[in-house]
């Protein structure tokens, strides 16, 4: 696997999040879906959520999803939460950090309390039926795919016609991975050399929460 800062090949990198949302959601279109609505997977995915559910002339609505991290490593999702619904972990990882889902209890519920303000402060619209649809999760990008399956794993309670996982790039093995959680994958480029999400981006800036509220209350005027 290339190191971190091994640049991606100029023609399979994405401007930004819109731009990358606009090539999702022409993947989309071609797609045959029955009343769809689109979660952004916040924050990082929303950008690229408003552009499918324009694309798809669809509601878009948010989701959180937060981390479970390695003791001293934050960034390396043991597992993943969300508002409601199981979380979700790794086994491998928590083998190899001597771990099990107890003695990470505490945590999980300081990242799922976490979740729930989150959406609290982001949803400024009503919320959206979900049962019966077809729901489009769609995140800016899939590495280990941990956030992603804790989100899946909450609508699948609304129990929904479909999950459609959407995302612009992914780690092939984490797609493959998800594939046995939504029940239609969509990923237009699934790079050999992947070693993160940035590296497919030219503009990866961090997406603000003043930001996300914008696009999702434009989405809706």
């Amino acid at each position: 696997m290339p190191e971190r800062d091994t640049p991606a090949p100029e023609d399979s990198v994405f401007t930004d999040r819109a731009h990358a949302g606009r090539v999702l959601g022409e993947e989309l279109s071609g797609h045959r879906l029955d009343n769809p609505v689109v979660l952004g997977l916040a924050r990082g995915g929303v950008p690229v959520a408003v552009q499918v559910a324009a694309a798809l002339r669809a509601p878009v609505r948010t989701s959180v999803a937060r981390k479970i991290g390695a003791p001293g490593q934050p960034e390396l999702a043991l597992g993943a939460v969300a508002a409601e619904g199981p979380a979700t972990y790794d086994q491998r990882l928590l083998h190899a950090f001597g771990l099990d889902e107890q003695q990470l209890h505490q945590q999980c519920e300081q990242e799922r309390s976490h979740a729930r303000q989150q959406e609290r402060d982001y949803q400024q619209l009503p919320p959206v039926e979900l049962g019966g649809r077809d729901v489009i999760v769609v995140d800016d990008g899939l590495a280990t795919g941990a956030t992603a399956r804790a989100a899946i794993r909450r609508v699948r309670q609304s129990e929904p016609q479909r999950i459609v996982l959407a995302v612009p790039v992914g780690a092939p093995e984490a797609v493959t991975a998800l594939g046995e959680e939504a029940d239609l994958v969509v990923c237009p480029r699934r790079p050999a050399a992947f070693s993160a999400v940035g590296q497919w981006y030219r503009d990866f800036r961090p997406v603000a929460d003043d930001e996300l509220r914008t696009l999702l209350a434009e989405s809706a005027a």
